[in-house]
């Protein structure tokens, strides 16, 4: 039985291919303007991304090889949400294993879906400040590098493209943003 999909109609969904992180759907539709066609996508697990800042203003970014894009890559501690867990308790669970980092105040700067044309992967987006440091848990194929800059050096790297992981510069800008509207001491 057809599915209306907003103004478009699904008549039937086909899993192209499937592991334990990703997932390809192709369905046939009929398009907003009455034609039939294919529509394919790729659905992710939904992720959290965590923005951690220390009182003196710096922030507590991650290095890491990127298989897909082929070259290291900067980013905001970033992971996916395991099945039954809340996205808070995702995040805190991801800074404690990428970084070896507690945080104690953490401040919701909402969802981000980085890429709607053919890619479902919900992204949280938290700051994490009033932080505590100790060892990382990373699994085995996280071969992560910390990389501690001033705050306004991670917007410098988000502008002149040094971060290009949309969740990270989404974060990196929205944490900016929220701070110039919400000051507090440790402010960077």
């Amino acid at each position: 039985m057809p599915i209306q999909h907003g103004p478009w109609t699904i008549h039937s969904s086909t899993e192209q291919y499937k592991d334990t992180r990703i997932k390809v759907q192709r369905d046939d539709v009929i398009k907003p303007d009455g034609e039939p066609g294919k529509f394919a996508f790729v659905k992710l697990p939904p992720g959290v991304s965590v923005l951690a800042l220390d009182d003196e203003g710096r922030a507590h970014l991650t290095s890491e090889f990127r298989y897909a894009v082929g070259r290291d890559s900067v980013e905001v501690v970033s992971g996916a949400i395991d099945e039954g867990e809340e996205p808070h308790a995702a995040a805190r669970r991801e800074l404690r294993e990428e970084l070896g980092i507690e945080a104690e105040e953490w401040i919701d700067l909402g969802l981000l879906d980085p890429l709607t044309s053919q890619l479902v992967c919900p992204v949280n987006l938290y700051l994490a400040c009033g932080l505590a440091f100790s060892e990382s848990e990373r699994e085995g194929t996280e071969l992560i590098e910390e990389v501690t800059v001033p705050f306004d050096e991670a917007v410098r790297m988000v502008m002149e493209s040094c971060i290009t992981h949309a969740p990270s510069c989404t974060l990196i800008l929205k944490a900016s943003e929220y701070l110039r509207l919400h000051p507090r001491d440790r402010q960077p």
